[in-house]
């Protein structure tokens, strides 16, 4: 286990943690990792189910709580990427009005339906060209913050300064 103290300065980044220990499977993919260097295989092979450790890792590596190397492989096979833990604390450092901080637990833990197609909308904004977390809060009538939290929500959207980005689907 390290001994990193993870020191959250924008109440966002709260959302990949709430994800990550709202849920069962990827919390006990969490604990596989704060003990050992692991592949993905293995940590499939433990906690069941490759699909939910992918989409973990994605979480926890949109949140910056992993580390990553190449595993040196035996001879005539290929090396594998495997991962750790970075933190073993937690400190937070920010203040946000109650409104925010709900609409970042509705966003961390949610199921809704509504959130989802906001989501789509969202989505093809970016692709048609609105990158401005903003501009897209304005069109969508939410909070910059909200536009900010379904972007560490979602796997193949990120923050990146004051705008959102499709990621590479194939990574």
């Amino acid at each position: 286990m390290t001994g990193h103290i993870k020191i959250l300065n924008d109440p966002v980044e709260l959302v990949p943690l709430l994800m990550t220990f709202n849920n069962c499977q990827y919390k006990k993919i969490y604990e596989l990792l704060n003990k050992n260097w692991m592949t993905e295989e293995e940590l499939a092979a433990q906690a069941g189910g490759g699909e939910c450790v992918t989409e973990c890792l994605g979480i926890l590596k949109k949140g910056n709580l992993i580390e990553e190397q190449w595993r040196m492989p035996a001879p005539g096979r290929k090396p594998m990427k495997e991962y750790r833990t970075t933190y073993s604390k937690f400190r937070a450092n920010f203040q946000c009005t109650m409104n925010d901080i709900g609409d970042l637990l509705n966003i961390a833990i949610s199921n809704d339906e509504m959130l989802r197609s906001l989501t789509d909308a969202i989505q093809q904004d970016i692709t048609d060209g609105t990158s401005s977390i903003g501009d897209l809060a304005r069109k969508h009538g939410v909070s910059p913050i909200f536009v900010k939290g379904l972007g560490k929500r979602i796997p193949h959207l990120d923050v990146k300064g004051q705008g959102m980005v499709l990621l590479d689907r194939s990574s």
